[in-house]
């Protein structure tokens, strides 16, 4: 980084909260009461996420009657609910390109299940009156070097052969430039149906609010610390109590799965985001931006950004930092290099902003797993079903994950549930100190990739081979 562009990034973050923006909303509900003694459901729900909180409302719209009980280790919405960039995906593959080369076959059927399920998210948003600044204005995908441009079009030519490219429309440079302005964009392609922004926290705080309506009983600050038989129902014990349970749904994303054999299918990457104050007028009209669309850049360490409904710019990605041993822990949440790096990459794209200042600074953690999207098992002779590995695409897709997992303890053979990827699961990770080392050459050799026209090494390519993938 240049002194001078180091001296604009460290000065735009002085006055920077270091606090998760969405979670500072003056509309966040109070904290339901925990648990304690002894509690008992047809269904309990651990995690108060979105995987948690759509589980639980579904479970609740398939049978009114059904007896729901839903634990959260903290608040709902405070993890990776309320803390990821908002962008509300149809796609349930992490992106055309991941599930081509994964499950073409199935690719068709999962792209309809996907839009279906933005379609329904966007319905029970407005029949909950979810006030959480939907706005579906899409996204695009940005090339900002001359090999993401051939990419790029390439993909697209393959999703219109495919009968798959309904919405998306190519955009050269000019084209592109004209909807966001940055000289750094050469080309892209916008889908323009496939993606919905919001609010995340106010989305979950929502979901929270429908499902006490509905009648599901809530205990927060009430963590899963082990489950384990208990005569015909499965038990999980909390801190001050227990709840027995005819089944029992795991939504815990990155924090350690109560079913010990799914452990090794994730990890926790933290990412990281900044947030500008408002942008005035002129600011604005110097970017252009006037459709509102979510944007991200096609490197290997990307870009996301957005505009909120206050019209700050919403800038995150780049940084994927795995802790070793893969703890999870709240100093993690503070990055300031990170900030650093990303200050400098905003003006960069955008050096008609420069002198604007960021007001919150923040991270969390991702459930990564090797294939990107997704998986979903049982245990317990089917009385458990579970969930994870969204890698930073479960805002949208979390809510088909509520589907599947009570497919799966009802035992019922559905679309959802004959689907490969449902059916498969992903390569899991090797134990520490491996994990680590192998995480580490991974990322060196992506960001190495990105500088090397998207020429991927030899270790790239045994992964390529093995079916892990990592492009994004």
């Amino acid at each position: 980084m240049a002194p001078a562009a180091m001296r604009t990034a460290a000065r735009s973050l002085t006055d920077a909260r270091p606090a998760p923006f969405w979670l500072e909303d003056p509309g966040r509900p109070a904290a339901r009461p925990a648990l304690a003694g002894t509690d008992h459901c047809d269904l309990l729900v651990v995690g108060g996420g979105y995987s948690g909180l759509w589980t639980a409302l579904l479970a609740k719209e398939r049978d009114p009657g059904r007896d729901v009980v839903l634990i959260e280790g903290r608040e709902a919405g405070w993890a990776a609910s309320g803390r990821n960039g908002g962008f509300c995906a149809a796609s349930l593959t992490h992106g055309l390109g991941n599930g081509l080369a994964r499950w073409p076959a199935d690719l068709p059927a999962l792209e309809e299940l996907g839009a279906r399920n933005l379609d329904a998210i966007e319905r029970a948003v407005t029949a909950y009156g979810i006030d959480c600044d939907f706005e579906r204005t899409g996204e695009i995908d940005v090339a900002t070097r001359p090999h993401q441009l051939a990419e790029v079009r390439a993909l697209y030519e393959r999703a219109r052969r495919l009968g798959l490219a309904d919405g998306l429309e190519l955009l050269d440079r000019d084209a592109v430039r004209a909807q966001v302005d940055s000289p750094t964009f050469l080309g892209g392609v916008w889908d323009r149906r496939g993606v919905a922004l919001l609010h995340p926290a106010r989305l979950a705080w929502g979901l929270k609010r429908a499902c006490l309506d509905a009648g599901v009983r809530m205990y927060e600050n009430t963590p899963g610390l082990r489950l384990a038989p208990a005569g015909a129902a499965m038990a999980v014990r909390t801190p001050y109590g227990r709840v027995l349970a005819r089944r029992v749904a795991l939504g815990t994303n990155a924090f350690p799965s109560l079913v010990r054999r799914a452990r090794p299918y994730t990890v926790p990457v933290y990412d990281y985001a900044l947030v500008t104050e408002p942008l005035t007028a002129a600011q604005l009209d110097s970017v252009g931006w006037r459709a509102r669309q979510g944007l991200g850049d096609l490197a290997n360490q990307f870009h996301y950004f957005r505009l909120t409904a206050d019209n700050r710019v919403l800038w995150g990605g780049y940084d994927a930092v795995y802790p070793f041993g893969g703890r999870v822990r709240a100093e993690l949440d503070q990055r300031p290099e990170t900030f650093l790096t990303l200050a400098e990459h905003f003006f960069r794209c955008f050096p008609q902003l420069e002198g604007v200042r960021f007001t919150h600074t923040w991270g969390g953690v991702i459930d990564t797993c090797s294939r990107f999207s997704a998986f979903y098992g049982t245990a317990h002779r089917g009385r458990v079903a579970y969930v994870a590995g969204y890698t930073g695409l479960g805002v949208g897709a979390s809510r088909f994950g509520a589907d599947v997992m009570l497919d799966l303890l009802a035992g019922e053979r559905t679309a959802r549930t004959a689907l490969e990827m449902v059916r498969t699961k992903p390569l899991p990770f090797p134990p520490e100190p491996l994990a680590w080392a192998a995480i580490g050459v991974t990322k060196w050799s992506m960001a190495r990739a990105d500088i090397r026209d998207g020429r991927r090494n030899l270790w790239l390519r045994a992964l390529d081979r093995l079916g892990l993938g990592f492009d994004s």
